[in-house]
């Protein structure tokens, strides 16, 4: 965890002498006059990580309203439904569920401040550290340059999910000025790509490569990664398809042209190594939100989506959480019985206490004093209803999220072992990119590029994944050929695979499925919905901002 303390050591620095994370306007130092920071190497390194810490607030599933919620609650795996007193939030999941969301959703537009004000993260530590000279600063040359780049990248990041929510943004590379307010207008969602790719290319031999020293950290892997996702959604963002791109990227990343987290850049061997407390351990980590709880008390916030009131009990931690996301009903089904990924990664059935293993955990609302039993299915089941939809739920309705693991703080049982309070609790990260994403991309892209149909490099890319969630004895039979990894079975493979991870809005829009398909609750909407409105509290503020079509 030791390069993980780096982060939140010179974030705490920064705390000390500058706004609260809260605070969404552009300028960061608002305590204090900004020409008395810069002053040594700790001050500028505290600046340059200020935006990751700030990133856990949209990237992931945080409890706020990033890019993280509308990317998923939108698509056809996850939902957050009401169950019975609670979840109903002004009818703001079921929008997005049923796509009929409106250009007021203020969830939209925290989002978009959310994004915006990482990019002031960005730019304002861009213009300080760009005007000043590197003696009073406290850092060679070389550092003054990397430390640009890497915020470039990390800036080309936010750009390049504000592309993929709203289409054509405004680029502000400038520090906003509160005394002279300038207004940007709206660049089209073709020149934030192009914009993004020259960011990308102009500054990734800048930065390091992926190494341990570069944990949770923009590096040469981490922007090759990008110019995969821009490549494999560029006939989407930009009109243009870009396979070959797409394959050229992956390749960097594949062959280790970028580094690795831990020795060269490789796959797990296993579906658990990418999701564990110590997965700062992982070989195919490319970047990740960062977070080290045992010296810096910064936690994961995902909890509060996905945790029951009671979880703490089933996990034996101190989190539990809102009771709100679960899967869509039937997407559990889509995972075979031998699917190591159905029973680790989803949580279902009776739960147990994790301290002893024996006594049921209770409900509290409709099941309060009964054993709490997860189903895969969303109705009243303890009023006898089989109405099954966005309004009908109850506390246990819904196969549960159990991907990332936390680990224990007390001691309990684990089938019938006896396990004592895990020393990396409450460590997690939470993986942007990671390999295997990069090897189903490649296989996209080479399957596109051949009219649909599966090459052998392809397939293979795919098995070397997939194996890892079966049994030996079990994989002679599920191993994809070029006949059965068909392009509909490659986007049922995706959703298997990456579930929870932010991909499934994008990958359905890319597949021609977002608003022409049907699942659970949702039927087909407009194809205006590919895009999300531009918020218009936005436009309220900033007339030159363009509405979307059809909004």
């Amino acid at each position: 965890m030791k390069n993980k303390s780096i982060i939140y050591t010179a974030f705490l620095i920064f705390m000390a002498l500058a706004s609260a994370c809260t605070k969404l306007d552009e300028n960061a130092y608002d305590q204090i006059p900004s020409e008395n920071f810069y002053s040594n190497k700790n001050e500028v390194l505290s600046a340059v990580l200020r935006p990751y810490t700030h990133a856990n607030a949209w990237v992931t599933p945080s409890q706020q309203d990033g890019w993280w919620r509308p990317a998923e609650l939108s698509a056809d795996q996850l939902a957050w439904p009401t169950k019975g007193p609670h979840g109903e939030d002004s009818g703001k999941w079921k929008r997005l569920h049923y796509h009929t969301w409106t250009v007021d959703e203020a969830g939209l537009n925290n989002a978009w401040s959310l994004m915006y004000a990482g990019v002031g993260y960005c730019n304002d530590p861009i213009a300080q550290i760009n005007s000043r000279d590197i003696s009073a600063m406290g850092i060679t040359q070389q550092e003054k340059d990397s430390y640009l780049s890497e915020l470039k990248l990390l800036r080309a990041f936010h750009y390049l999910k504000l592309m993929d929510l709203f289409g054509g943004v405004p680029i502000q590379t400038e520090p906003a000025d509160p005394l002279n307010p300038v207004y940007p207008s709206t660049s089209s969602r073709k020149e934030v790509f192009d914009f993004v790719e020259k960011e990308i290319k102009d500054n990734i031999n800048n930065v390091p490569k992926l190494s341990r020293a570069q944990l949770g950290r923009m590096s040469q892997a981490s922007g090759y990664a990008m110019l995969v996702e821009l490549y494999l959604n560029a006939e989407v963002w930009s009109g243009t398809a870009r396979w070959d791109d797409c394959i050229a990227a992956a390749d960097k990343i594949i062959n280790n042209e970028g580094g690795g987290q831990n020795g060269n850049m490789a796959l797990d061997p296993n579906i658990s190594d990418q999701f564990k407390n110590t997965n700062d351990l992982s070989k195919e980590v490319i970047f990740s939100i960062a977070y080290d709880f045992t010296r810096a008390k910064f936690e994961p916030s995902w909890t509060g989506e996905f945790y029951h009131f009671a979880q703490r009990d089933i996990y034996g931690g101190g989190r539990n959480g809102n009771d709100g996301i679960v899967l869509v009903p039937g997407v559990y089904s889509t995972y075979e019985v031998e699917d190591q990924r159905k029973l680790n990664w989803l949580l279902i059935g009776k739960q147990l206490k994790f301290a002893d293993g024996v006594t049921p955990v209770q409900g509290t609302v409709e099941y309060a004093g009964k054993p709490l039993e997860f189903v895969d299915n969303i109705q009243r089941n303890s009023k006898g209803s089989t109405v099954s939809n966005m309004s009908e739920g109850e506390e246990n309705s819904g196969v549960r999220f159990n991907k990332y693991k936390l680990g224990n703080s007390i001691p309990g049982l684990v089938n019938g072992v006896k396990v004592e309070p895990d020393p990396n609790y409450n460590n997690t990260d939470w993986n942007v990119y990671r390999l295997t994403w990069i090897y189903f991309a490649k296989a996209e892209a080479l399957m596109r590029k051949n009219n649909g149909t599966a090459t052998p490099e392809a397939v293979d890319l795919i098995n070397a994944c997939k194996k890892r969630a079966y049994s030996d004895t079990a994989w002679a039979s599920k191993a994809y050929t070029t006949t059965t990894l068909t392009m509909d079975e490659l986007l049922a493979e995706r959703g298997r695979e990456f579930i929870f991870e932010g991909f499934r809005r994008d990958d359905l829009i890319r597949f021609g499925k977002f608003t022409s398909g049907t699942w659970w609750d949702h039927t087909a909407s407009s194809a205006i919905r590919n895009l999300f409105p531009i918020p218009q509290r936005q436009r309220d503020l900033n007339p030159k901002l363009a509405q979307n079509p059809g909004y």
